[in-house]
């Protein structure tokens, strides 16, 4: 009944944070930069490599945002990260995720991001017992970052981050964001 309780609780909170943006962001003008729609359309996202003593991750995350101001984006992402340790284990992580920016000054950007991933995990039988790991993995990301351009570059916190369920390691995450 606990943990009813509490994702009912996300869910509210989740819905409330991603109206909020909405609601602003369709307020704007909509002569933002010209009536052109893909005038206001940047394009983004993220590239991570990492390897070591038989260990390989590569990640690839596009998104794309929808400028309605200079102060107002909305937009979608995807991701995909497969990652393998040499007599552990073996990942592929596959999802999406939708973000709402927000800068009340050319310098600061204030971020909401709401992701679902989807992990399916194989380890090695001789270190687990459970081989096979498929779950759903759900973050909504508040973040501030400061901004120069189109690359920002800041933190953001999961609100919904859980020590035992979370495939992250800390609720806290760097970020560094790009759009052209």
């Amino acid at each position: 009944m606990y943990n009813n309780s509490l994702l009912l609780k996300k869910c509210y909170l989740i819905t409330l944070v991603f109206s909020f943006i909405i609601t602003f962001s369709v307020a704007q003008n909509s002569d933002y930069k010209t009536n052109n729609f893909w005038n206001n359309v940047r394009f983004g996202g993220g590239i991570g490599l990492s390897f070591g003593d038989g260990f390989f991750s590569g990640t690839l995350a596009p998104s794309v945002i929808y400028e309605f101001s200079a102060q107002y984006a909305l937009g979608i992402g995807l991701n995909g990260t497969y990652s393998k340790q040499n007599n552990l284990f073996k990942s592929t992580i596959l999802g999406g995720s939708l973000i709402g920016l927000y800068s009340p000054i050319d310098e600061l950007q204030l971020s909401a991001e709401l992701e679902e991933l989807n992990i399916q995990r194989n380890f090695d039988q001789n270190f687990v017992s459970n081989t096979d790991d498929n779950f759903w993995n759900t973050a909504l990301f508040i973040g501030a970052g400061y901004r120069t351009r189109n690359v920002t570059f800041g933190i953001r916190y999961d609100v919904l981050y859980d020590e035992e369920k979370s495939i992250y390691a800390d609720p806290w995450a760097p970020f560094i964001r790009f759009y052209f």
